[in-house]
């Protein structure tokens, strides 16, 4: 897909394995909508988004890594079915497999990551939602509920278990049309469910509320209450999710704890069941606060 100037596009994989010792989150980013690079080069006039181009991957477990060096149009191709980002790459495959090669070194620790990982759709999205009212922010939630297969290298790891993949794309800076956001993917069995809250500027919010059966069918169903959630221990973030209105969620791990956002693991309720989910918060004033744009070029180093 085409970006343009000021533009963005995401695609996005967050996993856990089956005996819930592991975790990761893949994001491939074109025009990386948290670099501190094109936030100032927006105001210069340097807005191609495909030079601020990253692959941010997180492993959470016994091994934790996490990288996102930046890189310019010259390290980067993108294709109808592919997208290559320095020494590391995605593609769709003919028996539709997302295949992701890996070779990154991570911050602030110098440790490599390197290997592939597979991620196998059970069916295929094809509905995307808008989520302001302008038109400029597009979702698509791709693959709800697929598996994964993780084999690296570096570090020595290999698991499996289940996976979410979704794509975000928009014409605009995310934190002009935002103020804050969370959302939410839960497993249900051979269903999955996902949440996405939305607080915009100038506009009122958006709430979602999904349900995929395990053929793919999409239904909508009504967004349940709001519940404060407590904010990230380091960084103090602020958190909520929705829930049950008598099941308030709970955080069962912080996984990032960052100035901005927070991904986290949530036992929740939803749909009259429990369930385990994914969680993220993210604050978009804290994104474009003087103090944050300072702090994060020593995560998120350029090339």
């Amino acid at each position: 897909m085409s970006v343009g100037p000021r533009g963005y596009a995401w695609w996005y994989v967050d996993a856990l394995s089956d005996d819930g010792r592991h975790g990761l989150t893949l994001i491939a980013f074109v025009g990386s909508v948290f670099s501190p690079y094109y936030f100032r080069g927006r105001r210069r006039g340097l807005d191609n988004p495909h030079d601020y181009c990253s692959l941010n991957v997180c492993l959470y477990g016994t091994h934790r890594r996490w990288t996102m060096t930046e890189r310019r149009s010259k390290a980067v191709t993108q294709e109808a079915a592919a997208l290559t980002i320095g020494p590391s790459a995605l593609h769709w495959s003919a028996d539709g497999t997302l295949t992701i090669d890996i070779d990154e070194i991570g911050t602030p620790l110098p440790q490599r990551v390197r290997g592939r990982i597979r991620v196998t759709p059970l069916f295929v999205n094809e509905r995307a939602f808008t989520l302001d009212s302008n038109g400029r922010h597009q979702w698509r939630p791709i693959a709800p509920s697929a598996r994964v297969e993780v084999e690296l290298s570096r570090p020595d790891l290999s698991w499996s278990g289940h996976a979410y993949f979704d794509r975000n794309w928009g014409t605009e800076p995310l934190e002009d049309a935002f103020v804050y956001w969370d959302w939410s993917r839960a497993s249900m069995g051979e269903e999955s469910a996902i949440l996405y809250h939305v607080d915009r500027r100038g506009d009122g919010p958006l709430s979602l509320a999904l349900r995929f059966a395990a053929d793919g069918t999409l239904s909508e169903f009504e967004s349940p209450p709001n519940h404060r959630l407590p904010r990230t221990p380091i960084w103090q973030v602020a958190r909520s999710s929705q829930a049950d209105a008598d099941h308030p969620p709970r955080i069962v791990k912080t996984l990032e704890d960052t100035p901005f956002y927070s991904r986290s693991v949530i036992a929740s309720h939803l749909l009259d069941r429990p369930v385990t989910a994914v969680h993220e918060s993210l604050s978009l004033d804290r994104f474009r606060s003087r103090w944050v744009q300072h702090l994060l070029p020593y995560r998120m180093p350029r090339r």
